[in-house]
């Protein structure tokens, strides 16, 4: 099956963010290897390697404006995408990469935040129940193959939407084109199929808790 293997094998930082698995103490760059010079050249290792680097520094700031989750998830796509584009803009002399990759997540909460308070709500949406911070905030980390299995309890068409959003890289709209839904049913699956793999993972962590 493809999502297993992307699971098991591939870059999953876009889906660890969605479902709240963010390292706590995860490295934030080094200032003798910086990453910007090399992301404006266009290398994509780098811009990978800024991700992991900053991808909890974003989130962290992200998630003060933006409560739910799979909006949350896309604004930072669209920080990072931001980087990319402006990071010959960095200056080592003016501010540090944390500084300046920090300044592009605050303004783009900002945008974001303003623009949603704009649109009418999906009233599909509005009756989900939300995960406190604390709950989603214990999920540190966990074993690929610990989530593989969490996620095989989840509805078939549920992994479908996972595939095509996270392993595939679709948007909302080429999600709903190709499965011929309506973009509110699927985000509505998506951030229910989300909210239930985070209980299953905080149950598989409490489980391993108790274990102890």
């Amino acid at each position: 099956m493809p999502l297993r293997n992307f699971i098991l094998f591939s870059n999953i930082r876009s889906f660890e963010f969605a479902l709240g698995i963010v390292p706590p103490s995860e490295s934030q760059g080094s200032s003798n290897s910086l990453l910007l010079p090399l992301v404006a050249k266009g290398d994509e290792t780098a811009m990978r390697k800024c991700i992991d680097s900053y991808g909890s520094l974003v989130w962290s700031i992200v998630c003060r404006r933006i409560r739910d989750r799979m909006d949350a998830e896309e604004a930072c796509q669209e920080i990072f995408t931001e980087v990319w584009r402006i990071a010959a803009r960095f200056d080592p002399k003016v501010s540090k990469e944390s500084t300046f990759i920090g300044m592009i997540a605050r303004r783009r909460s900002i945008d974001w935040q303003r623009k949603q308070n704009r649109l009418p709500p999906l009233a599909t949406l509005d009756s989900l129940p939300e995960l406190s911070t604390t709950s989603s905030s214990s999920l540190h980390s966990i074993d690929r193959s610990e989530l593989w299995n969490a996620l095989q309890s989840l509805p078939e068409n549920t992994l479908k939407l996972f595939s095509l959003h996270f392993e595939k890289g679709l948007t909302h709209d080429e999600i709903a084109q190709q499965a011929k839904l309506p973009i509110g049913t699927v985000k509505t699956k998506l951030r229910r199929g989300l909210i239930e793999a985070r209980k299953l993972l905080n149950e598989l962590n409490l489980n391993k808790e108790l274990a102890r």
